[in-house]
């Protein structure tokens, strides 16, 4: 019975799965990110150095300084530096090692080039969903911040435009708002569960192989810690993200560039493999293995998405809970969290994996791709390297199972938003309680399985985010303005949200908060 049901569950994913992402969705992925770009200038690159400066730089500056990042005026918000930690937390997942191992096994090389591709309008489109997503937050009873796209698409759709045309979208826009809190519930399933799903494999392979009482255990252990964290919300997810993602960050690249310089001299046959397979590839070895131009864009475009999360606008569910009053600011944060995502992290892992893994490993073994990826660093680190690898992998699954609860709760609050505090808290804690049972029935599920219905919710996600991106691409770019003739001195009206006594409160707090600085400076 039990076979049935999966083998149904198979068939009807892998249906949606190729309508999910077909040529259309990828035309709109790349199509937003273009549009984005040019209307923004390039801003990802024009202002990549401001981003810096302004986001990751003073951060490091300040890490040593007492009560930096403590949220004010006792609300629920969280400091820009843990809303980067929850995000980035969400987005640095098993996807950036075993999703990106994934994607060469089953689409070459050149997938790794098309994941660029995604993650460098990515760096726009993520920044535009940070801008509209603290626009358009709200500010709830209990002091929280409430946002994401479900918001934006629901509020800002057609907001300036009169008459027939003006309400058919902002009808267009609350479908839409919907539809993004709909996936997204269902994304937050399907990346949790495939992040399980890797810790409970990682311990299996370490352990004995194949066993699903050691998958259980993991399971059960897994969903006790996640519940204690969960009920302490977006401050306590913040908290344990905010240390656990730079330690586990590092620990990495440390472990990547060991490897990599290892194998120093096939580093330039592993960039000319990436090159030369960006439209074809096939193995010339043991075997034949081909792979399509469809293919290999659709996985290298897939798994971009999966890992940076750009476009499908999860992540800024986080930043909306920051206590910063600059949506652009915080937009800065989603330009350095995708790059830092894909162009460091997922390039340290293709790296890895093309340098010290043949052919026949990758394409004709048969092993699962989490497998592969633990003999890339067992290879050069040994027993060591097993282990530390079993320690990253369950550390970088936890922190975005972490934070996704917290997008799943979100977009479960947004359904509900209509029944009133009591109905919406029912709503919230229900969720929170299947969302930590279904994470012990993942643990024990096909891994392929796992990763395939993920794919599946992440497209339906992006499709009314990517839509909502290109309408809104005006105001993205109007906030953006407002905030540049600011810092030059221009006296303008500041875009800080949607709504007039926000935008009053948040205008004061800034101008108070510089009133400060400069007395600090003059004593």
């Amino acid at each position: 019975m039990w076979d049935k049901i999966i083998s149904a569950v198979e068939k009807g994913n892998a249906w949606l799965n190729e309508i999910v992402w077909g040529w259309p969705m990828i035309i709109l992925i790349l199509g937003t990110g273009l549009l984005l770009t040019v209307r923004s200038r390039v801003m990802q690159v024009r202002k990549f150095g401001t981003s810096l400066n302004q986001t990751i730089v003073p951060t490091v500056k300040s890490i040593a300084k007492k009560n930096k990042h403590k949220s004010n005026k006792g609300e629920k918000s969280i400091s820009q530096f843990e809303a980067f930690a929850t995000a980035i937390s969400g987005t640095v997942g098993t996807g950036n090692i075993v999703g990106v191992t994934s994607a060469i096994m089953t689409g070459g090389p050149g997938a790794v080039f098309w994941m660029w591709i995604s993650a460098f309008f990515g760096m726009i489109t993520n920044y535009a969903e940070n801008v509209l997503g603290l626009f358009f937050r709200k500010k709830e009873s209990d002091g929280d911040f409430s946002g994401g796209p479900a918001y934006y698409l629901s509020e800002g759709m057609g907001r300036n435009v009169r008459g027939k045309g003006g309400t058919a979208l902002k009808t267009f826009g609350k479908i839409l708002g919907v539809m993004a809190a709909v996936f997204c519930t269902f994304a937050a399933i399907g990346m949790s569960g495939v992040q399980t799903n890797k810790i409970s494999t990682t311990f299996q392979e370490v352990v004995s192989g194949d066993n699903k009482t050691i998958a259980l255990i993991v399971g059960i252990v897994v969903a006790v810690v996640l519940a204690l964290i969960v009920l302490g919300g977006i401050k306590s997810i913040g908290r344990v993200a905010s240390i656990l993602v730079p330690f586990m960050s590092l620990l990495f690249i440390i472990m990547a560039l060991v490897t990599i310089f290892a194998n120093v001299t096939a580093i330039g046959g592993a960039f000319a493999m990436i090159f030369s397979n960006i439209f074809k590839f096939k193995a010339a070895v043991g075997g034949v293995v081909g792979y399509s131009f469809a293919q290999i864009i659709q996985k290298g475009l897939a798994r971009g998405v999966f890992s940076n999360e750009a476009g499908l606008g999860s992540s800024v569910i986080a930043h909306s809970a920051s206590e910063t009053k600059e949506p652009v600011k915080q937009g800065f944060w989603g330009i350095f969290e995708v790059f830092f995502d894909t162009f460091i992290i997922c390039t340290l892992t293709a790296l890895v994996i093309l340098v010290s893994t043949s052919k026949e490993t990758l394409y004709f073994s048969g092993l699962a791709d989490t497998t592969v990826s633990m003999l890339a660093f067992k290879d050069v680190f040994g027993k060591v390297g097993e282990i530390v690898y079993s320690t990253i992998i369950p550390l970088f699954a936890f922190t975005t199972i972490l934070a996704w609860s917290y997008y799943g709760e979100k977009s479960v609050d947004f359904l509900f938003r209509k029944t009133g505090m009591k109905g919406r808290k029912i709503a919230r804690v229900t969720f929170k309680i299947l969302y930590v049972l279904l994470v012990i029935v993942s643990a024990v599920i096909d891994g392929e399985l796992a990763w395939a219905i993920s794919d599946t919710a992440n497209g339906l996600m992006a499709l009314p985010n990517l839509i909502g991106l290109m309408f809104m691409s005006g105001l993205v770019i109007k906030i953006t303005k407002n905030y540049l003739d600011r810092k030059k001195g221009k006296d303008v009206v500041p875009m800080l949200s949607a709504y007039e006594d926000l935008n009053a409160e948040f205008a004061q707090e800034i101008a108070e908060t510089e009133e400060t600085q400069k007395e600090s400076v003059n004593e």
